[in-house]
């Protein structure tokens, strides 16, 4: 905040806290009473089915962008178009107030996950059911419902107020759920549009019913694949077992030479380096949170016991430890019965989650190098690095962090919790490597939501609070940016 400022420039005006807070009123009584023309238009658009990962699709997929650009004019932005890109089509649109106010850059996506199985669904998940005061359909809260949050929350401010108290300028992809794939050249292509002070994103939940939070850091990605070739052809196990290197058994010493299984440690050399380590602060706030590990092991499928690297709860192994996991192995005969062969060769896919400082290029390499050390003899291992993301962390007290915390602490009645996440949403990074901006992650999912699998829902009392925390949310920004 700027010394000596005090308030919100409305119109030119400076504006004192006092009336900001009356104002704030009047945005929750316009959301209140348009709640449920919010309700119907999201369904409009959950009707959509734009499944990017299949091609069958990509017409529904544009014609998800388009029927989005038509509710961002609806609401008020401007300059609304959809923006090609070499694949889906992002949506673009922007409320540009003043120079003198700060400029939030808003991102979600709307595009979803494919529906399978789709005999698990309650309700087919293109046809929009409320039940229980939760919507169902797939992309009710990753990401439509909360992207459309966002458009709801600048209609509030227009139609009570006139004009927004910030810059908006809102890109929202439709490649999100097939990796972005086109998201970073799309950015560059439009930066000099995509200039802002913060990033706001919606793409996240809360920690628990009751437990507001605010996601400050994502974990980075990166990994590696590796092929163990032997012989040109599955030999014979009696004629040649016991005299040729088995690519199988060769993988799985290999793997296994990568992870301590008692401290659950990598032992990857140079693994650690650059990890900088959470502060004691943060670890007892993560240790005051109500978290249950019964119900965690549930949620995971019923597993027996948790395990990880020794020395760390649960929740700090999944935010802000990293990680080497081996997503798939593959190598010899899967059929019924029994091939008695010695498999010509054997494979596996391994990725990494990484924590700050640590470089996806460096540790992917670091692994390659070690799975190429442990390769035994008799056998030639093929190493290939994959793509990877740098993690990031948004540091707690900035400034739009506070005024998202004020935001959701009005509407929740409690002050939120500062969390990290394990996933990784590579928007974000390429808003901080390509733009230099920060993001703050603002979403109101819940756990249980059921995202990427059937019977996805949002629950409504959490539609309508995150409408009406993003609409507070913008006095906030101009409050502390300003």
């Amino acid at each position: 905040m700027r010394a000596g400022f005090a308030g919100v420039l409305m119109c030119g005006v400076a504006l004192p806290p006092a009336t900001l807070t009356g104002m704030a009123h009047d945005l929750d009584d316009y959301c209140t009473a348009h709640q449920p023309r919010f309700v119907e238009e999201l369904i409009e658009l959950l009707r959509i089915p734009s499944i990017s990962a299949d091609p069958a699709h990509a017409a529904d997929v544009r014609r998800s962008a388009e029927h989005l650009a038509a509710r961002a004019r609806e609401a008020g932005l401007t300059g609304v178009e959809v923006v090609e890109t070499d694949g889906h089509p992002a949506v673009y649109g922007e409320r540009m107030v003043s120079e003198s106010l700060p400029t939030v850059l808003v991102y979600g996506h709307h595009d979803v996950q494919p529906v399978d199985p789709l005999d698990a669904w309650v309700s087919p998940p293109f046809s929009p059911e409320v039940r229980d005061g939760r919507l169902y359909a797939r992309g009710a809260v990753d990401d439509k419902g909360q992207v459309y949050m966002h458009l709801k929350a600048v209609e509030a401010h227009l139609r009570t107020r006139g004009e927004l108290p910030v810059n908006v300028r809102m890109l929202i992809e439709g490649e999100e759920e097939v990796g972005s794939a086109h998201f970073e050249s799309l950015v560059s292509t439009l930066a000099d549009r995509l200039v802002a002070d913060v990033a706001v994103i919606s793409d996240t939940g809360i920690f628990a019913r009751g437990v507001p939070s605010l996601t400050v850091g994502l974990r980075g990605l990166t990994g590696v694949e590796v092929e163990v070739r032997g012989p040109s052809l599955d030999l014979h196990s009696g004629v040649f077992g016991g005299a040729v290197q088995n690519p199988v058994e060769a993988l799985a010493r290999m793997l296994a030479s990568l992870k301590d299984p008692e401290s659950g440690r990598v032992l990857v050399p140079g693994f650690y380096d650059d990890v900088v380590e959470p502060t004691e602060t943060e670890r007892a706030g993560y240790a005051s949170l109500p978290f249950s590990e019964e119900g965690f092991r549930r949620d995971a499928g019923g597993i027996p016991e948790t395990v990880g690297e020794e020395g760390w709860t649960v929740l700090e192994r999944r935010w802000v430890r990293p990680t080497l996991e081996i997503n798939g192995i593959w190598g010899g005969y899967q059929g019924p019965g029994s091939k008695t062969i010695i498999p010509a060769h054997a494979g596996a896919k391994i990725s990494c989650r990484l924590v700050p400082a640590q470089r996806p290029a460096l540790i992917a390499e670091a692994v390659a190098t070690a799975l190429r050390a442990a390769t035994p003899r008799g056998v030639v291992a093929e190493v290939t690095v994959k793509h990877g993301g740098n993690p990031v962390v948004t540091p707690a007290d900035h400034p739009a962090v506070t005024a998202a915390s004020r935001a959701m602490g009005a509407v929740f009645g409690k002050e939120p919790v500062i969390i990290r996440e394990g996933g990784s949403i590579p928007p974000v990074e390429v808003f901080q490597r390509v733009l230099g901006i920060q993001s703050v992650l603002v979403g109101v999912g819940l756990p249980d939501d059921h995202i990427h699998a059937p019977n996805e829902k949002f629950d409504m009392d959490h539609y309508a609070m995150g409408v009406r925390v993003l609409a507070r949310l913008w006095d906030e920004i101009a409050e502390e940016m300003g």
